[in-house]
């Protein structure tokens, strides 16, 4: 698939994770056909811009945020998934236990 196309399936994946969930990048690129393609799902959220896509509900693997300046400043990321009831451990990363969203569970 190009890069136009992946890119747009991330953006339909992405625009599905509901409020209070998160999903990883490598969860993300998994479905579409590898966890190898976690770098590649994160340049398609970098080109996202404009298109109202919740990206601050996907982390990393370690459910670690963003650099500081992915969602216009420190904390800012935190903030709205806490605001949404996304669980966090005492480290400051998400608790994917408990706050991973699985769409083939529902």
């Amino acid at each position: 698939m190009d890069k136009h196309e992946f890119y747009e399936k991330v953006y339909k994946i992405v625009a599905t994770i509901p409020e209070g969930k998160v999903m990883t990048y490598g969860l993300i690129g998994f479905i579409l056909g590898s966890r190898y393609y976690a770098r590649r799902v994160g340049k398609a959220l970098s080109n996202a811009h404009g298109r109202g896509l919740p990206c601050h509900r996907v982390v990393n693997s370690k459910g670690e945020l963003a650099p500081a300046h992915v969602f216009g400043g420190k904390g800012k990321q935190y903030r709205l998934l806490k605001e949404e009831g996304v669980f966090f451990k005492p480290n400051g990363c998400v608790d994917l236990k408990r706050s991973l969203w699985r769409p083939w569970e529902i």
